[in-house]
């Protein structure tokens, strides 16, 4: 067996670059930090073949002075920390004191650099012997990395494509870019300039890196509990995209990729996003730098909290209460349906009426046979009676020669005001499956049985989490046929189904009859609706402990017990399904993560027609 022996310090530095430099992004990256660290308010990267051939940045920080030069190109030599408690509250992107090191042992490196108040610049390059000479530098330092893995052919060719190490490099520029917007930079790539970011508040850098669509799209978060806060932005789920690649988590000014914010994020957005759809975020986390430990991997991009628990909690309800903000002024995309439709619901119902004298009431759809409520408060039902009165005489001569402008006349008087509701008010059903609405933004499209399926859901949820799910006993038992596998789920899960709302029973060796189901889903088919929940049941069980689970239960049922398509509402119905709209949570989505309204504004209608133009 060979004798144990020394290893001789290149290699110790080269077995060191094979954690640290990975690929030139790794490399731009150390350098970077230091530039930040240093004090930086403008940073120049030039990069040439993909940063293989060649990476120089530029920077206006406070420079290194000529005695220390050679300290900062050997391991483990850093002006950042000094002692274990530095080491505990690292409050600086470097802080390890051995990324010179490493780049210089495969790669030719060369630092120019003058200390401020200095009378001179000096460079040293990383050579073996070489002494510091003077150097022609206003202010600041450079430094230059030239042929990554001259050395080390091996290591060389497992690097991609000049394209793909460039684009590698390109986001290590935007990801710091993004944590200090008071700070400029440029980025040039075999000689052509790629962008040039000026300093700017936090939103403005967002929007020249990650898009001006991001930020349309996204919805504004802030919140803070003792040591953590949390700022940024987070991506409306409707505009959710199925890339993986949109989540930018900053802590403490570092990128980091943590399985403990992932898995945050997803729960956040777990009842409102479509499919395979991801979260978008851009977050910025800070937190005291005693509670994370950030010397857990070489490349400093992942993280260890001494509270994971708390970090994940804190992270999911601010997400999730950003989600679950009331509808909003937002454009939306919208397709238009097709078919027809047959007779009307026995789901909405009379939660606003319109006195039978009023001439706006003779335009309504005859009246339905069942009628249940949604509960729509009387101020809501108040202003919509107020916004009727005032355009019942929109067709008359008189109006038209009183109101040539064409618009809608609300005296001081009036309860409602001009500006309405967010979702405005229903002007008509398209095809059974459209509600029409105006606002005084424009035009209002909704989904009406997905925008019904997320209101039950939230309803449900909220009974159910206080146990006052109330039922609704059928006078008739709804039969249907069933398997014996089906009578033993409802036998052994009995406690649960009527904690859910049920109370289903045997009726014959064949046969389950549903008594009563719960009240919110009355109009509903008792039938169906049983007959799904016992599928989930037969399939998953159920426990109080599984609340992602009991969630999907809930959002079945009230998937069945949302008012279907191609079913007539009258207008009355239908501004009751707006106002609970605008009081339910999430309501943007329904529980599948579909889009359950969208907005056309006058001046897109504009567009359309060429008004204007």
């Amino acid at each position: 067996m060979p004798t144990i022996a020394r290893l001789p310090d290149l290699l110790i530095s080269q077995i060191a670059a094979g954690e640290v430099v990975e690929r030139p992004a790794s490399v731009l990256k150390e350098l970077l930090e230091n530039s930040l660290d240093a004090g930086s308010k403008a940073v120049q990267v030039h990069l040439e073949e993909g940063g293989v051939k060649l990476i120089r940045i530029t920077d206006d920080g406070c420079g290194i002075a000529k005695d220390q030069l050679a300290l900062a190109l050997t391991r483990h030599a850093t002006s950042k920390i000094v002692s274990l408690d530095d080491l505990e509250r690292v409050g600086t992107l470097g802080f390890r004191g051995e990324a010179l090191a490493s780049v210089a042992s495969v790669a030719r490196l060369a630092i120019s650099s003058r200390e401020r108040g200095a009378s001179h610049a000096w460079k040293l390059k990383a050579e073996s012997g070489a002494e510091p000479e003077p150097a022609a530098l206003m202010a600041g330092t450079v430094v230059e990395m030239r042929d990554l893995y001259y050395n080390t052919p091996a290591r060389r060719k497992f690097l991609k494509a000049e394209g793909t190490e460039f684009a590698h490099c390109a986001d290590a520029v935007k990801r710091l870019a993004l944590t200090r917007p008071d700070v400029a930079f440029s980025l040039t790539h075999n000689g052509r300039n790629l962008f040039q970011l000026a300093p700017a508040d936090s939103a403005r850098r967002i929007a020249d890196i990650l898009g001006d669509e991001f930020l349309g799209a996204a919805r504004r978060l802030e919140a803070a509990a003792g040591p953590l806060a949390i700022a940024g932005f987070a991506v409306d789920p409707t505009r959710a995209t199925d890339t993986k690649d949109g989540q930018y988590v900053f802590v403490n000014g570092r990128y980091v990729r943590d399985k403990i914010i992932s898995h945050a994020l997803r729960e956040a957005y777990r009842d409102v996003l479509h499919g395979s759809r991801q979260p978008a975020v851009c977050l910025f986390i800070n937190i005291d730098p005693a509670l994370v430990d950030v010397n857990v991997h070489p490349a400093k991009t992942e993280v260890r909290f001494r509270d994971s628990r708390a970090m994940h909690q804190f992270v999911f309800h601010a997400i999730q209460r950003t989600l679950a903000t009331a509808v909003t002024a937002e454009n939306r995309e919208f397709s238009a349906p097709t078919g027809a439709f047959p007779e009307a619901p026995a789901d909405l119902r009379q939660a606003a009426t319109v006195p039978s004298s009023s001439s706006y009431a003779a335009n309504y759809p005859p009246p339905l046979r069942h009628q249940i409520s949604l509960g729509v408060a009387e101020p809501a039902a108040a202003a919509y009676l107020a916004f009727a009165k005032a355009t019942q005489h929109l067709g008359s001569p008189a109006y038209a020669s009183a109101n040539p402008a064409g618009a809608p006349q609300f005296s001081p008087a009036e309860p409602a005001e001009q500006d309405g509701p967010p979702l405005g008010y229903a002007l008509a059903q398209l095809h059974g499956i459209y509600v029409l609405a105006q606002n005084a933004r424009g035009l209002v499209l909704v989904d009406m049985h997905a925008a019904h399926e997320r209101i039950l859901y939230e309803k449900l949820k909220t009974a159910f989490d206080n146990r006052q799910i109330a039922t609704q006993a059928l006078l008739i038992p709804a039969v249907f046929s069933a398997e014996a596998l089906d009578i033993a789920a409802v036998e052994e899960h009995a406690e649960a189904l009527a904690e859910l709302g049920f109370q289903i029973a045997p009726l014959g060796p064949n046969q389950l009859g549903v008594r009563a189901v719960p009240a919110l889903l009355q109009s509903g088919d008792p039938a169906a609706l049983a007959r799904s929940l016992i599928g989930e049941l037969r399939e998953h069980g159920i426990t109080q402990q599984a609340t992602a689970r009991r969630n999907e239960l809930l959002a079945t049922m009230a998937c069945h017990g949302a008012v279907r398509a191609r079913r007539q509402l009258t207008v009355p119905e239908m501004n009751a399904l707006l106002r609970q709209m605008e009081e339910t949570e999430r309501a943007g989505q329904c529980n599948h993560g579909r889009p359950t309204w969208t907005e056309l504004a006058l001046d897109q209608l504009d567009k359309l027609f060429l008004r204007g133009q």
